[in-house]
């Protein structure tokens, strides 16, 4: 098995590559190094996990991911590489098609071409938008994407869901919900509330703090995707795309959310009560059965313990905290 992790350099992507070579599976890992979020913390990320090899490569480079591809000869890909952020989306509308949509067709050409025997790629829960349903099952239709970011994720599906009609190849969707952990990105809620928290500044709050969200430990995370990769190829299957809810199971209100934070880090910071954001929803709630069923595994981490070992990382590491608000994207008329 020869695998490449692509967004190497990124919160999920640089754990699974360190578990990736303690596993000693032969991983090669890629990055654009993007200006989204700051390239140093990335390269701290990558040096605090111990992950020494990562090579700088935009995926919408197609004549570099040729290369790639046709030197290394790999038997499995792991796509999480993105432009992120549903906010971001907003404003910056045309990053997210050359990264997401561009860069996807060029990893399922790269992967028809070379004969790549499953492809692995990052959805997001985002796709289930404004659902009314109480738990996401991957069973629901999901026509009607609250952001431009879910939109993109969820045209991946759709063209993953060809190539397998169409070519016979394996592909696996996985749609991530809430991920936090040491190393997080910055740009998320959790790292954003540590950093208001411990710098002494007002917590943005959005919708008056009537969200919930499924925050989901990275540990956890990377067990899941190690835990189907071994299960895929255990059972040599093609021709089949499949998509799974990676998430804890369990929707948590932002303000507990906020107030285990708060009693962690031993610090109380003001409130800043905002309104809805454009592209953002309420609530999300895994169904996780699927998954379950399939390698055998469920999430472990308490939240509550979660948060505390996030808390801890946080008071050591202060120095790569956000520093700054978030800026609001203004809802339009």
């Amino acid at each position: 098995m020869k695998v490449l992790v692509t967004g190497a350099a990124g919160f999920i992507g640089a754990w699974l590559t360190k578990r990736l070579t303690e596993d000693g599976v032969a991983t090669v890992g890629i990055d654009s190094f993007s200006d989204y979020y700051s390239v140093s913390y990335k390269r701290a990320r990558l040096d605090a996990l111990g992950v020494s090899h990562c090579r700088l490569l935009d995926v919408s480079d197609r004549e570099a991911l040729e290369v790639l591809f046709r030197r290394e000869r790999f038997t499995h890909v792991i796509h999480l590489a993105a432009q992120a952020g549903v906010r971001y989306s907003v404003t910056h509308p045309h990053v997210y098609g050359q990264s997401n949509l561009t860069g996807f067709l060029n990893v399922l050409e790269a992967c028809r071409q070379h004969s790549v025997r499953h492809l692995y790629y990052a959805s997001s829960s985002s796709v289930y938008g404004h659902s009314q349903r109480e738990v996401f099952s991957e069973e629901d239709p999901v026509n009607h994407p609250a952001s431009l970011y879910a939109a993109t994720k969820r045209a991946n599906e759709l063209m993953a869901d060809s190539y397998a009609s169409l070519y016979g190849m394996s592909l696996t969707g996985m749609r991530f919900f809430t991920v936090y952990g040491p190393w997080g990105r910055p740009d998320m809620a959790p790292m954003l509330f540590a950093g208001s928290i411990m710098n002494h500044q007002p917590l943005q709050i959005f919708n008056h703090g009537q969200m919930a969200r499924d925050f989901t430990w990275v540990g956890d995370v990377i067990e899941a995707i190690m835990r189907l990769l071994n299960t895929c190829c255990a059972s040599g299957e093609t021709g089949r795309h499949q998509i799974f809810n990676i998430g804890r199971g369990e929707p948590t209100a932002l303000m507990d959310f906020i107030t285990w934070l708060e009693e962690a880090l031993g610090q109380q910071a003001p409130r800043e009560w905002l309104p809805m954001q454009d592209g953002d929803v309420t609530r999300t709630w895994a169904d996780t059965s699927r998954l379950e069923a399939v390698i055998n595994y469920r999430p472990t981490m308490p939240l509550t313990t979660g948060v505390q070992h996030l808390a801890q990382w946080c008071l050591d590491h202060q120095q790569w905290l956000p520093t700054h608000q978030v800026v609001p994207v203004a809802k339009t008329a």
